[in-house]
């Protein structure tokens, strides 16, 4: 198996345009899309669809009026100004996908760059949308699986790389047996540097430090970088849908 990163969202661009047959993607926003995602699906949503836009998720309400809504601009839930009147039924804090609001739904979400990376990763054949928190079965997954190329992909804060993502790549690096890139290698090396104290450095970093600066976010920070909390691996289906892989 050989294992590379992209921990850069410049590099999805190029990733997008690569060959990726034999490869399995996994796409890491710790902070917060993929730790939402996979809650959610732990919790019982029956999938989640990411889309880029705004606009594609309101249009997708107005075809399927019993979807719900998540997404943030700004780490913020989206509010009807934002949408065409529409106000979004989650934010992208994994503390609001509970089960008595999500059994059984189909949730479509949009997220700065999460689900910028996975759809970057669409010509793949198993893209796998990871975190802290399903980080060992991701890991079983991957052996079950055992693709020819892994390639983990931050999904990044703006236009830079988020040391959260990289860290979490790092880990799930330093759980498989391969040839690491020197991407993947940089990553494991973080990880080594940092896992025994992952909360205070994931605290220092550019996105949690916006997290802890509003009061009702902060809790999300702490919970995101909990470790192997599900026993799930999320995976994206033909259809482009999020969905459980026990």
């Amino acid at each position: 198996m050989n294992i590379d990163a992209v921990l850069s969202p410049l590099e999805l661009p190029a990733l997008a345009r690569r060959d990726l047959r034999g490869t399995a993607c996994v796409v890491f926003d710790v902070l917060r899309a993929t730790s939402s995602f996979v809650t959610a699906l732990h919790n019982g949503a029956a999938a989640v669809i990411p889309v880029g836009e705004i606009s594609e998720a309101v249009a997708r309400r107005r075809q399927q009026p019993e979807v719900l809504l998540a997404g943030e601009r700004g780490g913020v839930r989206i509010r009807a100004a934002q949408a065409d009147g529409v106000d979004f039924d989650f934010g992208n804090s994994p503390r609001e996908f509970t089960p008595e609001k999500v059994r059984g739904r189909t949730i479509v979400a949009t997220t700065t760059n999460g689900t910028r990376a996975l759809r970057a990763c669409a010509n793949a054949p198993t893209v796998l949308a990871a975190s802290f928190l399903n980080l060992a079965a991701t890991a079983r997954q991957l052996q079950k699986l055992a693709p020819a190329k892994v390639v983990l992909v931050g999904a990044g804060t703006g236009n830079g790389v988020a040391l959260e993502d990289v860290l979490a790549a790092g880990a799930l690096a330093d759980l498989l047996t391969g040839d690491l890139s020197d991407a993947a290698a940089t990553a494991r090396r973080a990880w080594a540097a940092s896992r025994t104290d992952l909360h205070a450095t994931v605290a220092g970093s550019q996105n949690a430090r916006r997290l802890l600066a509003l009061p009702e976010l902060q809790a999300d920070v702490k919970l995101c970088v909990q470790r192997d909390v599900f026993n799930i691996a999320v995976a994206m289906a033909a259809d482009g849908s999020l969905r459980r892989v026990d």
